[in-house]
């Protein structure tokens, strides 16, 4: 039950992020926060097919990276999908100028991602920092990583 839970979480990402996620230094990465995990993932919109980014108002260039965050809240010792919120930034390490992230939602079935794309910095290291509200009650969790990007030539 679990894996079909989890799958079914996965299908969306999966799709928009067709053959991406064996890709080293891309796969989905998580954090956890009580009952919960915080997924994220970024990789470049190049590597996104043309049907997949056209059907979902995505710009595919080499320049340009997809950043893909999702919640599951673990429930009887299952995990299940979360509609949560995002807000975040993306910027250099040591520099103080941050760009904000605009998430917008996607749904598949049950599973809902937030979505943002940006600009990619080539072989810079990225800090991105966001603000998950996964519960209306509660603050929301603070996730921060960095991640360096290559522009395909």
């Amino acid at each position: 039950m679990l894996k079909r839970i989890v799958s079914r979480h996965r299908v969306l990402a999966i799709a928009l992020l067709l053959g991406l996620l064996p890709l080293a230094g891309q796969a989905q990465q998580f954090e956890q926060v009580g009952d919960y995990q915080v997924h994220y993932s970024a990789v470049s919109t190049s590597f996104l097919p043309q049907s997949v980014a056209e059907a979902h108002g995505i710009q595919r260039s080499p320049a340009m990276a997809l950043l893909n965050v999702s919640v599951l809240e673990e429930v009887d010792g299952e995990l299940r999908p979360v509609n949560a919120s995002v807000s975040g930034t993306v910027g250099e390490v040591q520099g103080s100028e941050r760009t904000p992230l605009s998430f917008r939602t996607l749904r598949s079935g049950d599973t809902q991602s937030q979505i943002a794309v940006f600009r990619i910095r080539d072989d810079e290291p990225m800090h991105f920092t966001l603000d998950v509200r996964y519960d209306r009650n509660r603050e929301p969790a603070e996730v921060s990583f960095i991640q360096r990007f290559h522009i395909e030539r």
